[in-house]
């Protein structure tokens, strides 16, 4: 499978966000480590965006959050607010891209930057006070592969340095939680990790039948209610969930037109790939692990990428019974797999064989 099979619906950069700085070789997900496999040599680290600056006199009050979402699962955190500081908003700010196409406000990384430090000041007491407005977003469409235009949400420059923060402090929580097979838009994991991971359960499992499956235009289906709940699960802050709320109400602008967001998250939005895994995560990766363990009887590989997903496994009956079974449990939650990128194919030695026998019987050999 190539880099760009895992890229249907999320091939773009979100919103103007650029890396960090690379974090060391060691800082690896809690998650993948679990999964024992080495990282491909030619391969490295991706940047974490949300990553905190270490702190010699301790740790911060982010790795504190950090470690106590580790060491109790089921926690849910009532005060998370103070974390979005001034010093996070300018962390935040410095972590966009300088030359990223301004929102329906019009303000450019640059010219914010020209009184940045009063400008975030005001800000953090907008957020704190309760008088943060989200603004909606400015969408523009970009060409796809196939022909077709695909939407974007440009947020105005102050939802995005908002959003970076807030999702900073929801990755601490959630990186936690996330399980390994998921690979899609999270800190310190890329394409060429899920492409090992692939590679590594191929060469180690039985697989003999390999599903490739794509959820047909994810961003725009999220159930915003389903979302707000699966959020709730971790985060009992009501401020946190308010501006979440916010940001998924606040609507889309088009040629001067507003129109109201019933559903989905922008593509573009600097939130929106945490809240898309998010989703996930409690749809469908916990439901393909439960699975996985207790229905299927030979061996089942998963390697999730966003909105994409490979699964191998060894029986066919299986493979077919865990489609059908995934196309009911993604319904529940409003969500439906594309039909022309969803397939099931037969795979390995004994696809070679048949294939083999089948060219011999009609003298292609």
């Amino acid at each position: 499978m190539s880099d760009k099979s895992f890229m249907h619906g999320s091939g773009e950069s979100y919103s103007g966000v650029v890396p960090a700085k690379q974090p060391n070789q060691s800082e690896r997900s809690p998650a993948e480590a679990v999964e024992g496999r080495p990282l491909a040599k030619e391969n490295t680290q991706e940047p974490n965006p949300c990553r905190t600056p270490s702190r010699k006199s301790g740790p911060s009050g982010l790795e504190r959050v950090r470690e106590a979402a580790k060491q109790d699962t089921k926690m849910k955190f009532t005060a998370l607010l103070h974390h979005v500081s001034i010093d996070l908003l300018r962390q935040s700010y410095h972590s966009l891209k300088k030359e990223a196409a301004p929102g329906v406000d019009g303000m450019t990384w640059q010219e914010y930057g020209e009184d940045v430090e009063a400008r975030l000041s005001d800000l953090h007491g907008r957020i704190h006070r309760g008088a943060y407005r989200a603004q909606p977003s400015r969408r523009v469409w970009i060409p796809k592969t196939d022909g077709r235009q695909r939407p974007l949400g440009v947020a105005a420059l102050e939802d995005k340095i908002v959003q970076y923060a807030v999702g900073t402090v929801l990755n601490q929580i959630w990186e936690e939680d996330f399980l390994g097979f998921s690979y899609g838009f999270r800190p310190g994991r890329g394409q060429h990790d899920a492409l090992d991971a692939l590679w590594v359960g191929i060469v180690r499992k039985r697989v003999n039948w390999i599903l490739d499956l794509d959820i047909r235009s994810f961003f725009d289906k999220l159930q915003h209610d389903r979302l707000v709940q699966f959020v709730e699960h971790r985060i009992g802050d009501k401020r946190i969930v308010r501006l979440i709320q916010k940001w998924l109400k606040a609507g889309v602008m088009e040629q001067g037109q507003w129109s109201e967001t019933k559903e989905g998250s922008p593509q573009g939005a600097v939130i929106s790939p945490i809240l898309a895994n998010l989703y996930l995560h409690y749809v469908v990766d916990l439901w393909v692990e439960a699975w996985r363990k207790k229905v299927a009887r030979g061996d089942v590989i998963v390697v999730r990428y966003a909105d994409d997903a490979v699964l191998g496994f060894e029986h066919r009956e299986e493979a077919e019974g865990f489609l059908e079974q995934l196309r009911e449990r993604l319904r529940k939650f409003g969500l439906e797999l594309h039909p022309e990128k969803t397939r099931l194919i037969e795979f390995g030695r004994y696809a070679a064989a048949a294939g083999e026998a089948w060219r011999r019987e009609t003298g292609d050999l």
